[in-house]
């Protein structure tokens, strides 16, 4: 009987083409396109079913270390705040910390003080050789290595054990905060002789990143922040070459930092698309390929003042994609930062939402799930190819300094910006707790009582800065 049954039940094969007769009988007359298939920011079609991908086993992929660095942000105005910050985190289980200067273009109007005597009292009493540590970007990135190698030479610790990355991106300071200490030309004369010292020094881990978190931040798409980040990547194998230095053995020191969102397939492959994105690169150049030491952050982007406990998902969401997709690092906004500094609690559950995926849900077990799913990669080579077109159009404008140097990039952002804010007034974007599902009453946020840090005014060479911009207020919607 049952024989007969699974009999009766059995589906016959059908292919794409039949499998679209179907659709079309059932939509009776509807577009099916406008049913459905919906489009990124790029314009990049997400189809409702794929084939099967072809399987690569070329395929770029990450360093081989299962699971990623679990990352907390340490950016209170308050040195000793922020070394109890830090001993707290790493005690309940972080295995990172970043280290938000003042004037770092995703310091968010906080950040730590500049100087030497900040880093001592920042890293004071923590187990450096059992954690990572990395810098953002800000304004004095390459005057940080020094800081860095100074402490560690007073505690006698050796730097090549450690795992550190530096951050040091001249262009992502240059479009966040809209101005350098010199020239342009002045900086492209002098970051050789720096990084020629720097690689004498034998300084481990990453001391280059192309930061694409602050094209993401004022509004621009995945391919725009894709291309800006290669373009960045360039400009410094350029450095490296002016320095005399070979870049088959600089490129281990380049890195990546990326924004990722609640839009979980596109973050997913965003991540994937750096790693081909950079083996293409590697390869243009002649350089032996290295994996692409990517670090995520949760976009600033998609959180909002109000209901921001929904924020929590966004989070979780964002950094499911990044572990998925295969940071070898990863930051956690707290849910509450679009109200001001996190307390402890909010600051707790960004961290958990990390432990959560990494220790329960072994996220990091498997090395690029989404290998071979028809869907990821066509988005995946989609994402690539756009990206790769976004950036030759900024190599073709000088490259990424002279692109933002003359404003190329920022126009091409704020168009985006302003498509973006049309879709969320036309209801074609909803954002839950802020245009749809509203609360009646919103209730309070507990935030830090902590001063906020302007960013510093000096600089000689100005560009239209990139501002950080959060989706509610396109909507109209400030905290």
């Amino acid at each position: 009987m049952d024989l007969d049954i699974a009999e009766k039940t059995k589906f016959s094969p059908v292919d794409q083409n039949g499998w679209r007769q179907m659709v079309d009988q059932a939509l009776k007359g509807e577009s099916f396109d406008e049913t459905l298939v919906s489009t990124t920011d790029d314009g990049l079609r997400i189809e409702p079913i794929y084939p099967r991908a072809a399987m690569d086993d070329n395929r770029p992929g990450r360093h081989g270390k299962p699971g990623w660095h679990m990352v907390q942000r340490i950016d209170h105005p308050d040195p000793a705040e922020a070394n109890a910050q830090a001993r707290a985190d790493i005690e309940a289980g972080a295995t990172g910390i970043s280290l938000v200067f003042a004037g770092a273009p995703n310091a968010f109007n906080y950040g730590l003080p500049s100087g030497p005597e900040t880093v001592a009292a920042v890293l004071n009493g923590i187990p450096l050789e059992k954690i990572h540590l990395r810098f953002d970007a800000h304004p004095d990135s390459r005057r940080s290595v020094e800081w860095v190698l100074e402490f560690l030479g007073k505690r006698r610790t050796n730097p090549a054990k450690l795992s550190l990355a530096f951050g040091i991106d001249p262009a992502a300071l240059f479009g966040g905060t809209g101005r350098l200490r010199m020239s342009i030309e002045a900086l492209r004369a002098s970051m050789p002789q720096s990084l020629a010292g720097f690689l004498a020094a034998d300084v481990p881990g990453v001391l280059l990143e192309a930061d694409g978190r602050i094209y993401h931040q004022a509004g621009g798409t995945a391919a725009q922040e894709l291309g800006a980040m290669m373009s960045a990547a360039v400009a410094h194998m350029r450095m490296v070459e002016e320095a005399r230095q070979p870049v088959v053995y600089a490129t281990p020191l380049l890195g990546f930092s990326v924004a990722v969102d609640h839009d979980l397939f596109q973050s997913i492959a965003k991540i994937r698309a750096i790693r081909r994105l950079w083996a293409r690169i590697q390869e243009a150049c002649g350089a032996a390929p290295s994996p692409a030491t990517i670090h995520a952050e949760t976009s600033w982007s998609m959180l909002t003042a109000k209901d921001p406990e929904t924020n929590i998902l966004r989070n979780t969401i964002a950094a499911f994609a990044a572990a998925t997709g295969g940071a070898d690092s990863l930051s956690v906004l707290p849910h509450t930062a679009a109200h001001g500094l996190a307390e402890p609690l909010a600051r707790r559950i960004a961290r958990n939402t990390q432990l959560v995926l990494a220790h329960e849900s072994h996220l990091g077990f498997v090395d690029d799930p989404a290998y071979g799913a028809g869907g990821f990669e066509a988005l995946t080579d989609a994402l690539c190819e756009a990206a790769w077109q976004e950036f030759q159009r900024i190599e073709a404008e000088g490259g990424i300094l002279e692109s933002l140097r003359n404003g190329h990039l920022q126009g091409r952002i704020k168009a985006s910006r302003e498509r973006r804010a049309e879709d969320i007034a036309d209801g074609k974007r909803t954002i839950v707790g802020t245009t749809l599902h509203r609360l009646a009453q919103e209730r309070p946020v507990a935030t830090l009582a902590a001063e906020t840090m302007p960013v510093p005014e000096d600089g000689i060479v100005f560009c239209e800065k990139l501002s950080p911009v959060r989706h509610d207020e396109l909507a109209g919607e400030p905290a």
